[in-house]
């Protein structure tokens, strides 16, 4: 386990997925062209990122399906003890670092986190997505995921600070709230999206059959 918070220069060679193992290609893809062709690149790395405009799904995140299960009235599953962290990121933080690296050059070449900063524990996310939407099923644990294997995470946004005065200013119960209201007013184009599947709706079928 890297040390935390998670540093730019921690960087195991031991992934859990092919996902993680495509992103690791994709900045050494980067610094062959930066070096040996002076294309100007950078390389952000994001960090749990949520907010409005994600529809629930099997490849999708925690958020959008905890949301998604809370507004059918049904408890929402925790892999593991639900100590768990993760530093989630709320969309419009990472739009803005993304946007100030794109237009510095003290960015170019470098790689670094856009995260929030801060840890959240899983069981309190379930709890805080049932309390906002009024969902009274609860939450029931399942088995933890084999490739599942961190049980904190939390980035360093020390680097971003300096080289692009990256600054998240979203709270985390803000963005939860923008990201709940936002399914609220589109939920019935949502419902729609989830019945269209695999890869976008068989993890939402699944558990919603299991329920009933």
């Amino acid at each position: 386990e890297s040390p935390l918070p998670l540093r730019e220069e921690f960087m195991s060679m031991h992934l859990s997925t092919p996902y993680q193992i495509t992103k690791m290609l994709g900045e050494l893809y980067c610094n062959f062209f930066y070096h040996h062709y002076g294309l100007k690149v950078v390389k952000p790395r994001f960090f749990n990122s949520y907010g409005p405009g994600e529809v629930p799904g099997q490849y999708r995140n925690v958020i959008p399906n905890f949301i998604y299960w809370a507004m059918k009235g049904l408890p929402l599953p925790i892999t593991g003890t639900g100590e768990e962290t993760r530093d989630f990121t709320y969309v419009g933080d990472i739009v803005d670092g993304l946007l100030r690296a794109g237009a510095m050059e003290s960015a170019v070449g470098q790689e670094f986190n856009l995260a929030s900063g801060k840890e959240t524990r899983i069981i309190d996310l379930a709890h805080m997505i049932n309390e906002a939407t009024g969902n009274k099923a609860g939450i029931r644990f399942v088995q933890r995921r084999k490739w599942d294997t961190k049980d904190r995470l939390l980035a360093s946004i020390d680097r971003a600070r300096e080289l692009i005065g990256y600054n998240p200013g979203t709270t985390f119960e803000e963005g939860l709230k923008h990201t709940i209201d936002w399914f609220k007013e589109n939920w019935d184009k949502i419902e729609e999206a989830a019945k269209f599947g695999p890869g976008v709706s068989s993890a939402v079928r699944e558990i919603v059959v299991k329920v009933k």
